[in-house]
């Protein structure tokens, strides 16, 4: 266990509780999948812009995206991506996305293994941006017993 990966859990563990009761989900797994999109919160994205889940800036704003975007260049594109005004309107906007648009991910939120393998084989994920559906898969699984080991270490 990382220092990186405990100061993710403390900081970001309240805002995936409060996102988790929101929107009837596991706050296990919203943190998991926020580690894995943002590199334990280490991503420019999500230090510059609290966005933990790599979300674009598309479609309307709604109670926790305010409209706000930031622009990320490469040499081939830009994209505009989600700017919020705090950690948890990230979190509970991921949250909302999830139970309105992946609903079978959502209903089995509960048991990180399934919803690993309903997200991963979602259209969340674009193989045609390089992503490999069952590292993704296995990663969340992974991740999610990375944080209940550091989630029982805080508790000590």
């Amino acid at each position: 266990m990382k220092p990186a990966q405990i100061s993710f859990v403390k900081e970001c563990l309240p805002a995936a509780l409060s996102a988790g009761a929101a929107f009837n989900m596991n706050p296990l797994v919203i943190l998991a999948q926020a580690a894995l999109e943002s590199g334990w919160g280490m991503s420019d994205l999500a230090r510059e812009s609290r966005n933990f889940f790599g979300l674009t800036a598309y479609g309307c704003s709604n109670a926790y995206w305010h409209g706000g975007k930031t622009v990320l260049k490469t040499s081939a594109y830009s994209l505009d991506f989600r700017r919020y005004d705090t950690r948890e309107n990230s979190f509970l906007d991921f949250a909302r996305l999830i139970r309105d648009c992946y609903r079978r991910a959502w209903q089995v939120s509960n048991d990180p293994e399934a919803y690993a393998k309903e997200i991963a084989y979602s259209p969340y994920i674009s193989e045609q941006n390089g992503d490999n559906r069952e590292t993704y898969r296995h990663s969340i699984i992974q991740i999610a017993r990375t944080i209940q080991a550091v989630i029982a270490l805080i508790e000590e």
